[in-house]
């Protein structure tokens, strides 16, 4: 099942993208009520890989997430494969379209079959808001 979710950042491009791929700056954008990330690496190219180390806030162990880049059209798209055990055939990709007023996001992926659509949609929907408050406050890149 795909589910899709949507954001409209008021930033030109190159600072869209840059905040979306530099370890730095994922570091100050990625989390969630539930957890953060506390280590990042990213090899932005076809074949190279993503990897996060993030903690639960709620004193569960950290855990390792991983995702192998498999396109990449700069400043337009990016698509991955999770690494986790058992996620090898779930897809990521974000679309990055420029539009007058700034860039529009769209985030499509391989739902789970659990929690339910609405849950998982609510989830990447919160950190895709996390991550375009970040840009807007003009925090990238510092």
């Amino acid at each position: 099942m795909k589910l899709t979710v949507r954001v409209r950042i008021p930033a030109p491009i190159e600072v869209v993208w840059r905040a979306f791929n530099d370890p730095h700056d994922i570091l100050r954008w990625d989390a969630s009520p539930a957890w953060r990330t506390v280590r990042a690496s990213n090899d932005l190219r076809v074949g190279g890989q993503l990897r996060l180390r993030i903690e639960p806030r709620d004193g569960q162990p950290p855990f390792d997430y991983g995702v192998t880049y498999t396109r990449i059209e700069p400043m337009t798209l990016i698509e991955w494969r999770m690494d986790e055990d058992g996620d090898e055939n779930r897809h990521v990709r974000v679309e990055f379209r420029a539009e007058p007023t700034g860039i529009v996001m769209t985030q499509t992926f391989d739902g789970e079959p659990t929690p339910s659509p609405d849950e998982q949609r609510r989830d990447w929907q919160g950190v895709l808001d996390t991550f375009a408050r970040y840009v807007a406050a003009g925090e990238s890149g510092r």
